[in-house]
């Protein structure tokens, strides 16, 4: 079934475009056309955020437990139409059922936590030098908020944005990924039928010019907040420079996990094959590197062979533990990587090709990959692939381990195995990456923990958690005198 995936706009589904519908095309058999969406014209992206911007004073004047009253309903939706939707990411995206039905969870639980948030203070009461006075802060809602979100998790990431965003009084605009704007329909439908304001969220299908002609140099928006490429977040923070908006970016990762001589292998084997080979290696936080002690090297490298192997790329919505990358040019830029890794001197342990029998040549998958005999001055070290591939090098000791870690552009997570508290608190102390695991895989972060990369990684604010509420909140400061001033 191909279905028409509509934008919202205040309050109202618009089926409008200029005429060129575009086609989604299923990354596990490009020959599935999952829909077709409508390409806004300049003045159509124009209209979304005008009504963001006459739904904001209504939405601001209501009160946040109020506003989370709607993510609360909006919740149980999705949970609700979980199975459906779960599908249609999988048929859309391309990753397996059950991490979809994952995705639809955490993103419930985004609204959720979010609407209980509003029952917290949004400020702060201070004393005040002079007599029978005091002050008190409180946090204010900025205005139009534009989110641009990527087709990695496509429910996921917008849930994570909007749901702050709204519940502290912003209006929203969403432009999703075009691999993936049905998911992003599902996560609208699902607040628009809780019950949402007219013109509080509204979805914007259109080219990236448009949205930067229509809808990015409006000075009426207050901030832009983005996922995506690093590329792209640089572009995008040269586009709003000079002006007062704020820019929110979590952006590309070249994510580390070293192994020590005494890490239990068993562990370390389990959790970096997943974090790598998951949703085939498309999310920011996926194992890219490993940086092997050179004790371990061998009988770990040996075993992450074999882990690979159990990775087998199939479609998603029929059991494969691993789906497609998301299209056609995304794999053959994959394949690029591994390709210009072994001509600067890189072996291909496993993988490294893309499967070419009946049942998956007409899909975008790319085998499980373990690269050796890698240096850091190649390119698959040092560049995001954003795909099932995995370089492994050799470090002397731990100074050495961090140095390698730290050796990138990039600063999103890093991850140490190891059974030494001292060397774990020292990589803590010592990693340059906005997220730090011990143990654990260097992807997978909780609704309300503090989310974001340093350097080419990420912006200075935040997301997830209390931290995200200060992106999206002004500080007011008010002083009061009361009773008679001496």
């Amino acid at each position: 079934m191909t279905a028409l995936i509509d934008n919202l706009v205040d309050g109202t589904w618009s089926q409008n475009g200029d005429g060129s519908p575009q086609p989604n095309l299923n990354p596990a058999d490009q020959r599935d056309v999952v829909g077709v969406y409508p390409m806004a014209t300049e003045a159509q992206a124009a209209e979304v955020v005008d009504a963001a911007v006459k739904a904001f004073p209504g939405w601001r004047r209501t009160s946040a437990i109020d506003r989370g009253v709607f993510l609360s309903r909006a919740a149980d939706l999705l949970r609700e139409r979980s199975e459906s939707i779960a599908a249609d990411i999988t048929r859309e995206n391309g990753k397996t059922l059950a991490e979809a039905r994952v995705e639809v969870i955490k993103s419930a639980d985004f609204l959720d936590y979010y609407a209980g948030i509003a029952r917290l203070p949004f400020g702060d009461l201070l004393d005040d030098a002079r007599p029978n006075a005091f002050v008190l802060t409180r946090r204010e809602p900025i205005g139009v908020i534009v989110a641009i979100t990527p087709w990695n998790d496509p429910l996921l990431t917008p849930a994570r944005k909007i749901s702050p965003a709204l519940v502290t009084g912003n209006t929203v605009v969403v432009k999703p990924s075009p691999e993936t704007p049905l998911s992003m329909q599902h996560l609208a439908r699902a607040l628009h039928d809780a019950g949402l304001p007219a013109g509080v969220l509204n979805t914007v299908n259109a080219a990236n010019e448009v949205v930067g002609s229509a809808v990015l140099a409006d000075d009426r928006i207050a901030a832009v907040t983005f996922t995506g490429s690093t590329r792209t977040g640089f572009a995008l923070q040269r586009a709003l420079a000079g002006r007062t908006v704020r820019f929110q970016a979590e952006m590309g990762g070249k994510n580390a996990s070293v192994v020590m001589p005494d890490a239990d292998l068993d562990l370390a084997v389990k959790t970096i094959a997943a974090a790598a080979f998951a949703q085939a290696g498309q999310r920011c936080t996926a194992t890219s590197r490993v940086i092997a002690h050179s004790d371990v090297h061998d009988l770990l490298v040996e075993r992450l062979v074999s882990a690979a192997a159990t990775y087998r790329p199939g479609d998603g919505a029929r059991g494969a533990v691993m789906g497609p990358v998301v299209h056609r040019d995304h794999q053959a830029s994959v394949l690029r990587f591994v390709h210009e890794a072994q001509s600067q001197g890189a072996t291909v342990l496993t993988g490294g090709d893309a499967p070419t029998d009946d049942d998956r040549k007409h899909g975008c998958f790319v085998n499980p990959t373990v690269l050796g005999d890698v240096t850091p001055e190649m390119t698959i070290w040092r560049q995001e692939v954003f795909g099932p591939v995995i370089a492994v090098v050799r470090a002397a000791d731990l100074d050495h381990a961090v140095a390698l870690v730290n050796e990138s552009d990039y600063g999103l997570s890093a991850a140490i195995f190891t059974a030494d508290l001292h060397a774990a608190h020292r990589f803590i102390d010592e990693v340059d990456t906005g997220q730090v695991s011990v143990n654990l895989p260097t992807s997978g972060w909780d609704v309300h923990q503090p989310f974001g990369g340093f350097k080419q990684s990420g912006s200075s604010f935040k997301e997830q958690g209390l931290d995200a509420l200060r992106y999206y909140t002004k500080t007011k400061t008010a002083a009061i005198a009361h009773g008679v001033l001496p």
